[in-house]
């Protein structure tokens, strides 16, 4: 089956010349996309918090583990590397059989494994659904950043990215700031032992509701989705994989390796896949890897992962840790980590765009806010080291400027990458820069409780934390931006 293309509804997304101000069908498609990353992040993030309450509580399942951090962000890092494995299937897969197609197998998946993480009652078990959680949600971004790209106009691709990648700040607040709530009414439901189970049942519900709206929202936008056929070779996918992150995690935790030593082992499935996808150099499938601007954009952006998710999964431990906080006032202060991308993310899109019809380029506004962000990390990690006790309200202002710098940063490079390649492989080359630079986040989570267990405190993740971002700088600078004729045509 070939991709079909969009229904003549679909080809008028791009706003007519005349329709500057007015509301037009791509900003719908905008914000239908912004509640699938809300949804999908909320998803993924609600781990940490509960990771956090499972050893703060000493519960069965993490706190009477020798080393209860490390083991905590294992958990997220195979959740990572399931969610970085199906990066490339999933952009080929919406390339081959339609991106709408793609998102709505996404949404769905995720709200039954979320859903489902709830009633397990063992860790393995809770891994497991983890790790498919992050298979399904791996199709997402490759599929929801070629749909913008191809619906938009082009002089507002970096825009509509950003406004559409604010549900993931939202996403990661409602995870923040809901994970007390949410088990304090977990207690009275399933008792104290199981009160961590109500965020994943109230949020995979939620998830799959909303799945169930994008369908018919993308029917009307393209006509008939044709799901079987991508969601049959996603599952096989799927399994295999699967299988093989599980069989890397027992061979791995039966040799007696640290958590962060797993989760480099199971980075080395990722570089498989990688390996596979550059011996097909000469196919369509592989074409994105004789692209030197994509390959150098992959490796900058592993740092960027490698913060989001150290910083997502660790902030309210981070917090708490710091300042001897309770759980609850950990997390408020924690989403100003989060909720500074709905301000920044769509802020990035739009100084981006700006900065291309001006001419300077996306580039060189990449490289300054990169070197911004890097230096606030390491000044954060400097306030924590210095002072014995941080104020909270210090903290939160040092939080919410770093972040707000970090987000609008991830529009600008996503807009930047969709500069760099052929209309008709966006789908690919959004997923293999996602499927690379997910190193980052599988590795970040376990290494930073490693060392947060080897020092008792978090002042040396974030240096390592801040010092990548300060290095991905080069390889920006490397990239070659093409001129603003070469912008490819909406709806293309």
């Amino acid at each position: 089956m070939t991709r079909s293309s969009p229904a003549p509804a679909a080809r008028s997304a791009a706003a007519p010349p005349g329709g500057r101000g007015r509301w037009q069908p791509h900003h719908t498609l905008w914000l239908m996309l912004l509640g699938g990353w809300l949804f999908s992040y909320a998803d993924r993030s609600i781990t940490g918090p509960v990771v956090t309450w499972l050893i703060e509580n000493d519960h069965g399942m993490l706190g009477s583990a020798a080393h209860p951090h490390a083991l905590g962000g294992l958990i997220g890092s195979l959740f990572f590397a399931g969610y970085m494995l199906t990066q490339f299937p999933g952009g080929y897969l919406g390339d081959r059989f339609g991106h709408r197609s793609m998102i709505v197998i996404s949404l769905l998946w995720a709200g039954v494994t979320t859903l489902a993480s709830g009633f397990v009652g063992g860790l393995l078990a809770f891994v497991v659904l983890r790790v498919l959680t992050g298979l399904g949600e791996g199709v997402f971004y490759s599929n929801d950043r070629t749909l913008i790209a191809r619906y938009s106009p082009p002089e507002k691709a970096g825009l509509g990215m950003g406004v559409a990648i604010t549900g993931l700040a939202l996403g990661l607040t409602v995870a923040t700031l809901g994970a007390p709530y949410l088990i304090d009414r977990g207690a009275g439901a399933f008792g104290t032992a199981g009160a961590w189970r109500m965020p994943f049942l109230v949020l995979g519900a939620a998830t799959l509701v909303f799945g169930l709206a994008m369908t018919g929202y993308l029917r009307r936008l393209g006509g008939p989705l044709k799901a079987g056929a991508p969601a049959l070779r996603l599952l096989g996918i799927s399994v295999v994989l699967c299988a093989a992150v599980l069989a890397v995690y027992l061979i791995a935790d039966g040799l007696g390796m640290p958590a962060w030593g797993v989760a480099v082992a199971e980075c080395v499935l990722a570089f498989v896949l990688i390996g596979a996808v550059f011996a097909r150099r000469g196919t369509r499938m592989g074409a994105v890897a004789r692209n030197r601007n994509v390959l150098l954009l992959c490796c900058a952006f592993i740092a960027v992962m490698w913060n989001l998710w150290f910083f997502s999964f660790w902030s309210v431990s981070i917090v708490a840790d710091a300042a001897t906080s309770s759980f609850a006032k950990a997390a408020l202060v924690a989403t100003f980590n989060a909720g500074a991308g709905i301000l920044g993310f769509p802020a990035g899109g739009l100084l981006s765009d700006l900065a291309k019809r001006r001419g300077w380029g996306r580039r060189p506004m990449v490289v300054a806010f990169v070197l911004v962000q890097g230096l606030l990390v390491v000044v954060f990690g400097g306030y924590l080291h210095a002072v014995g006790k941080p104020s909270l309200v210090l903290m939160s202002v040092l939080l919410f400027v770093t972040s707000l710098v970090f987000n609008a940063l991830q529009p600008m490079v996503h807009a930047l990458l969709n500069d760099v390649v052929d209309p008709a492989e966006r789908g690919s080359a959004f997923g293999l820069f996602n499927l690379v630079s997910e190193i980052g986040a599988v590795v970040s989570p376990a290494l930073g409780g490693a060392l947060f267990d080897a020092y008792r405190t978090w002042v040396p993740a974030i240096y390592l934390d801040g010092a990548l971002m300060l290095a991905s700088a080069a390889l920006y600078a490397l990239v070659r931006e093409p001129g603003p004729k070469s912008l490819p045509a909406a709806g293309s």
